[in-house]
């Protein structure tokens, strides 16, 4: 694993959100450090491993997204990391403190990301019916972090069991909506721990909607890992630049993030001092007018008000009806010796 369980993993996904040039990349993981994210993945793959150079019309996009009319391939040529960026990437983010890893796209990624001695690898969501490159990646022994994005609850059991099948069981899956930005509505944030108690997994959310707002519901259901898109400035432009968060809203979040941990706390009954000092301020049974020795308690000399000094307001039916043993004025809390 390569988080603490009892603290949420944040991830910053780098993507396509460097326009081709290395320094922006590198500028990009700085801000994510300054930020307060744990972690910087990229994505590995090429045009020509993960599509095909045709224009056919099968490879052209028409899903109502905002990459559509574009070819596949021009895509992933625009959008890719150069392979040759990435150690230098990955050696950089070490330096500033950060764990780095990518999402493999076939084999030769693995193979690739084996080299650069990878301490994870992220399935993307396109990618969860691609067993083969699972089960492949899961060989490699190393914790598996899976989105969900356009699986069946079928896909996902098939993706988990490719994993445990290489005897891998350090499994993360993440609630993902894939839609770009994705709608609030369509989140769904009770799948994540119904997956936890499902699967047996260590779970979290993938996020695309725009702000922070359904990252940070996510962790009080349960999300340990929350992964957004990362950008300098979304006016930078790009494949992903619609959807990615800019420094100060990361920043934003992962305070918030960090915020609703310590509010979620331990399931706890046992008062604090304060809580407990505070409890003079419930209501208790106080004589509200003076009474008489031999007097009868009734619902007019007797009440439960403010403060907490006197007998618990549970007893006032058991009091009604009996007698003073004394003289009693009004304002005294209310005691059992007071009873006949």
């Amino acid at each position: 694993m390569i988080f603490d369980k009892n603290k949420v993993f944040t991830i910053a996904e780098l993507s396509a959100n460097h326009n081709q040039n290395i320094d922006i990349a590198k500028q990009t993981i700085k801000a994510i450090k300054e930020s307060g994210a744990d972690s910087v993945k990229l994505q590995t793959y090429t045009a020509d491993t993960i599509t095909l150079n045709s224009n056919k019309d099968y490879f052209k996009i028409k899903q109502g997204t905002i990459w559509d009319g574009k070819n596949l391939y021009d895509l992933y040529k625009e959008a890719y990391t150069p392979w040759e960026w990435h150690e230098e990437l990955f050696n950089y983010a070490k330096e500033l403190g950060l764990v780095s890893f990518s999402s493999p796209f076939d084999f030769t990624a693995v193979d690739f990301l084996e080299k650069l001695n990878v301490p994870a690898y992220k399935i993307a969501s396109f990618e969860i019916t691609d067993i083969p490159l699972i089960e492949y990646a899961a060989a490699k022994g190393k914790p598996m972090i899976i989105s969900t994005g356009i699986s069946t609850l079928g896909d996902i059991e098939e993706a988990v069991n490719a994993c445990r099948k290489t005897g891998n069981n350090d499994i993360t899956l993440l609630k993902c909506t894939s839609s770009y930005p994705a709608p609030i509505e369509e989140a769904n944030l009770l799948t994540i721990p119904n997956m936890k108690e499902a699967f047996g997994v260590n779970v979290g959310l993938s996020d695309h909607t725009l702000g922070s707002d359904v990252a940070v519901g996510a962790v009080a259901v349960g999300a340990k890992v929350i992964e957004k898109h990362f950008i300098l400035d979304r006016k930078m432009g790009g494949p992903d630049a619609a959807f990615s968060m800019e420094p100060e809203e990361f920043k934003a979040m992962v305070q918030s993030i960090r915020n609703v941990e310590k509010a979620l706390g331990k399931v706890n009954y046992q008062l604090t001092p304060k809580a407990e000092k505070n409890r003079e301020f419930s209501k208790s049974l106080f004589v509200v007018k003076d009474i008489k020795s031999g007097e009868k308690f009734t619902e007019v000399n007797i009440r439960s008000i403010r403060p907490g000094y006197g007998l618990h307001p549970k007893y006032l039916k058991d009091v009604i009806g009996k007698r003073a043993a004394v003289d009693i004025e009004k304002g005294e809390p209310f005691s059992w010796n007071m009873v006949d």
